[in-house]
């Protein structure tokens, strides 16, 4: 005689997933986006010289993530191919952010609710406008969930403490010098710690650049230079 299948209802199921996406999530060091008078920095606590949280996507798009690397990156790398493929079959000016967190969402929601097992990662994803009233940030979950956010937003298992820390503080009015200090001092309140030039990753979008691309990285030498009182 068989025996009846297992059955889980739907409710747990979700449920299930969720929690498991979480504690894969809140294992990562965590990331913040902020908006500045003249831009847009993505800060990361990564300690790491080759495995990248921040990254390029298009002309004035940066992505930023945490969790599970290689499902980030296997995100990062179809992000950087439909903005390719968009760019190219109609005009640059047509691949937007809002275009790229909705293909996203609906991946994420996708492997979500079909898949055995949920992608472990958060995303930012960044425009800056030619105007700073055209800035955009999209925060992402696991399950295709979407957040825009106005200021700066921040990702990872030390989210929440960082979002406290950086609360009420308008970082698109200060200078990236100012939010620099503001984002560094916000990780190392999450994590309790001081951290280090070395154990951290930068890079920001530059709306005073002449260039088409505005994404460029800070190395260290950028970054102790910011840090100097």
């Amino acid at each position: 005689m068989s025996q009846a299948p297992f059955y889980v209802s739907p409710e747990q199921l979700m449920k299930d997933r969720a929690d498991f996406a979480r504690k894969g999530i809140a294992r990562g060091r965590s990331v913040v986006v902020m908006r500045f008078d003249e831009g847009i920095l993505l800060l990361a606590e990564n300690p790491s010289p080759t495995l990248h949280k921040i990254a390029e996507i298009y002309d004035r798009i940066g992505f930023a993530a945490v969790g599970k690397y290689n499902e980030f990156e296997t995100l990062r790398q179809a992000g950087v191919r439909y903005a390719d493929l968009r760019g190219y079959s109609y005009d640059r000016t047509d691949v937007t952010a809002r275009g790229l967190t909705n293909a996203y969402a609906q991946t994420l929601a996708g492997v979500f609710t079909t898949e055995s097992k949920p992608f472990e990662v958060e995303l930012v994803v960044a425009e800056l406008g030619l105007t700073a009233a055209g800035d955009q940030l999209y925060r992402l979950s696991y399950d295709g969930s979407v957040i825009d956010e106005s200021e700066h937003v921040a990702i990872g298992g030390q989210a929440d403490a960082i979002t406290a820390a950086l609360a009420g503080v308008a970082t698109s009015q200060m200078t990236l010098r100012e939010v620099f200090a503001h984002g560094v001092q916000a990780l190392g309140a999450a994590t309790q710690a001081t951290l280090a030039t070395e154990a951290l990753e930068a890079a920001i979008l530059d709306r005073t650049t002449t260039k088409q691309r505005t994404f460029r990285r800070l190395d260290d030498a950028a970054m102790s230079r910011l840090r100097e009182a």
